[in-house]
């Protein structure tokens, strides 16, 4: 499978992008899309009212340390909303391998109920460069044991946010 800007990951109608995809009118006429999910902070025509298009963004940085998984859970929702609504739904970060990758795997682990490795195999033979970065993979990891509801009040997250906090206090990045 060669590298592309856009690849199918459920019977086309979820799409797993980048942000070449994301900006491409004649990309999301062909495949119909409806909606777009933004894992990063880079804007897209689809943002603009006139665009018709649903857009919700994620603003998180493809960094190990980006608290990716408080965000899963509505972005889940939204992806689930615009396929049951008989949408076509594109979720794109800035390349497409490791923001958006991780927040599809999420999807499947929250509608399938399989675990973070099934849903990064079932997502790379979609799209074969596919890398989450070791800290959204650890998040994969914790959005099952919380039950896909990550929240400050559950204990597993809460005792990562803690872990996570201190480490970005020692080295200075908050």
């Amino acid at each position: 499978m060669g590298w592309k800007n856009i690849n199918p990951v459920i019977e086309n109608r979820l799409f797993l992008g980048n942000i070449l995809a994301a900006r491409s009118s004649r990309s999301l006429t062909e495949r119909r899309i409806t909606h777009i999910l933004s894992v990063c902070n880079d804007h897209i025509p689809a943002e603009l009212p006139e665009s018709g298009l649903c857009h919700m963004r994620i603003p998180v940085e493809d960094v190990d340390y980006e608290d990716l998984l408080i965000h899963l859970p509505s972005a889940c929702q939204f992806i689930e909303e615009a396929l049951r609504g008989g949408g076509n739904v594109l979720v794109h970060c800035v390349q497409g391998i490791s923001r958006s990758a991780a927040v599809v795997a999420a999807y499947l682990m929250w509608r399938r109920r399989v675990n973070a490795t099934q849903a990064l195999e079932i997502v790379r033979a979609a799209r074969d460069q596919i890398w989450p970065n070791p800290g959204f993979q650890e998040q994969l990891v914790l959005f099952e044991l919380c039950q896909y509801a990550p929240s400050p009040a559950n204990g597993y997250y809460a005792s990562w946010r803690v872990v996570l906090d201190r480490k970005l206090k020692a080295a200075g990045l908050r």
